[in-house]
């Protein structure tokens, strides 16, 4: 880990879920209106581009070649396989450090597996999980998407049950049941944990 990513007690959010709980919508909302200044963290990804994804604003699109040889060159702070999909996705140190610089805190949605390695290397980064109610709306929300097959569906829930088991590991945890309760409790978290970094 390079001295320049970060101090003992970096301005990150890490923000986690199963796939459903509402993440993009609660991300959205946040850098639409944050008590602080925040940046998303771009990820990394072996994955294709989908229709309107534009690169180095929705992901990194490399290669394989290109995504091992980075890995190997020890860029990446964590990086997974996600969702058994067969594509990798990391999160490169340039871009912690790209907003850093700017004196921001960074924004980092990322799998359950990709959060476990950040929060072992910044402990004091407040983390957040963010969940429904049931099992059964992530459910109906996977399928509310119409956009993946029943294969997908069922690897995805069954993920999400895997990731549950996580939800200790994390400082917080926020029911996502009603959206703008769910944003208020995360812009909260963040002027609460803004004002301590100040106080101290």
């Amino acid at each position: 880990m390079s001295d320049q990513i970060a101090g003992p007690t970096p301005r990150m959010l890490i923000l986690s879920g199963p796939a459903g709980a509402g993440k993009t919508t609660i991300v959205k909302k946040l850098l639409e209106a944050a008590p602080v200044s925040l940046e998303m963290s771009v990820s990394a990804t072996t994955r294709a581009p989908r229709p309107n994804e534009v690169d180095g604003r929705d992901y990194y699109f490399l290669t394989r070649e290109e995504f091992e040889r980075r890995r190997a060159a020890d860029e990446f702070i964590e990086w997974a396989e996600v969702h058994r999909s067969g594509h990798l996705y990391g999160t490169l140190k340039s871009e912690i450090q790209r907003i850093q610089q700017q004196k921001k805190w960074v924004l980092l949605e990322i799998d359950v597996e990709g959060a476990q390695n950040v929060m072992r290397l910044f402990p004091a980064a407040l983390s957040v999980f963010l969940q429904t109610a049931s099992m059964d709306e992530y459910e109906r929300r996977l399928r509310d998407r119409g956009t993946e097959t029943e294969e997908v569906i069922l690897r995805r829930l069954r993920t999400a049950r895997e990731e549950l088991q996580y939800v200790a590991s994390y400082k917080h945890r926020v029911i996502n049941d009603d959206l703008e309760r769910a944003v208020g409790e995360v812009r909260q978290l963040l002027a609460s944990r803004e004002a301590e970094l100040n106080a101290g």
